[in-house]
């Protein structure tokens, strides 16, 4: 069976992620949406997205294909019902689409016609930036069920010290040594050669990707996702950090979701609560202004390829765009649009030419290439945001 996952209506409200890929490969649980997917169905998945992310991101049909909405995770009930469906059987949550059977021929699918398959449980899935975060829990729950079913893990080391020792799962190849690991409220799960260096404190759910590292004395909360050869220090609390990023030194970051490529300045720190302890606003691309998150904590959205310099502070709320730069005295801006550089009170325009230089650079420092198909990425992004900068 051939299953593309796609979409869906809520992509605009889950940039600046979606900028730079498709909905399906948001960092979530331990590891992407399409990693979860994969797993489960045993097949490579591709993709219906935006014009400008396809030559990256191509679709694949076969005469017979399997569409899933990627903004779901594949819950049991969900797995079994997707690979169930007959040709002209649909999935819905509600009025949205999650999963339905046609073949190539049908350029337009018309969903009333679909035969409504009924479902048990409860589904899972990211309407809003801050689902990410905020269901994070759910997710490591549910992708570490599926990647440690009939798997044993390496042995924890003796000077290890671990509360809730069955919940906890090493990798082949991960590092750790004289630190706290505590699965009392969530799995703990360490990706293949990563590493926990000495005097960290742990508590779950959390996941660790390949590669990736937590440095000496740091401590986080759940839940949080740390992706593959990310780099993380200091104080973090229910953090979702997607691959090749680095927060590697102190400072306070919590209810938060940082994209791809980028980097923290020692002692950067963000708000996760309001001093008024009302719910927090967040800026909304698509309606163009801040609207209701319905949460009391929540920090910051950042984009790709965003930097931050030393001492930096984030603001309760805040919004960052891809390959912004910010730096300056103060509290950032609450929204600071893609391509900006200051971010503080007078910013200007992220030379575009000089953003994909610092990007080339860092890439490297990782073992990784920005392809001419990620810079067009870039490019479009670039366009797409100038209404919000100051040209």
């Amino acid at each position: 069976m051939n299953y593309i996952l796609f979409d869906g209506p809520n992509r605009t409200a889950l940039l600046p992620f979606t900028y730079t890929r498709p909905v399906a490969d948001i960092a979530w649980g331990i590891g992407s949406i399409r990693d979860s997917w994969e797993r489960v169905l045993g097949y490579t998945t591709s993709t219906i997205t935006e014009p400008y992310l396809s030559e990256v991101w191509p679709t694949v049909f076969f005469e017979s294909n399997v569409f899933i909405n990627a903004a779901y995770l594949p819950t049991p009930d969900l797995v079994n019902k997707v690979k169930g469906l007959n040709e002209g059987e649909g999935i819905f949550d509600g009025e949205a689409v999650v999963a339905f059977f046609a073949d190539d021929s049908e350029e337009d699918i018309n969903f009333e016609r679909l035969k409504a398959i009924d479902t048990v449980g409860d589904f899972l899935s990211i309407s809003n930036t801050w689902d990410i975060f905020s269901k994070n829990d759910l997710a490591i729950a549910l992708d570490f069920y599926i990647l440690t079913e009939d798997r044993d893990s390496e042995p924890i080391p003796e000077s290890v010290q671990v509360i809730g020792q069955g919940q906890v799962f090493i990798e082949a190849g991960a590092q750790l040594q004289y630190c706290i690991l505590n699965a009392t409220n969530g799995p703990i799960f360490l990706g293949a050669h990563s590493e926990v260096m000495e005097g960290s404190l742990i508590r779950g759910p959390f996941a660790l990707g390949s590669h990736a590292m937590v440095k000496m004395g740091a401590k986080i909360y759940g839940a949080t996702s740390i992706g593959a050869k990310s780099k993380v220090g200091g104080e973090l609390n229910n953090v979702v950090m997607f691959p090749f990023s680095n927060k590697g030194h102190e400072g306070f970051l919590g209810n938060a979701v940082i994209g791809s490529w980028c980097n923290l300045g020692a002692d950067t720190n963000n708000s996760n609560l309001k001093n008024s302890y009302e719910n927090v606003r967040l800026w909304d691309y698509a309606e163009e202004r801040f609207a209701k998150t319905g949460l009391q904590f929540c920090g910051l959205m950042m984009g790709d390829h965003s930097k931050s310099a030393i001492n930096t502070m984030f603001n309760t709320g805040t919004v960052v765009g891809v390959a912004s730069n910010i730096f300056g005295a103060g509290f950032a801006k609450n929204f600071i649009p893609s391509f900006s550089w200051g971010g503080i009170q007078n910013s200007s325009i992220h030379i575009f030419e000089k953003a994909v230089a610092t990007a080339k650079i860092m890439m490297e420092r990782k073992g990784e290439i920005l392809s001419e198909s990620d810079q067009m990425i870039l490019e479009e992004v670039y366009k797409q945001s100038q209404k919000w900068r100051k040209e």
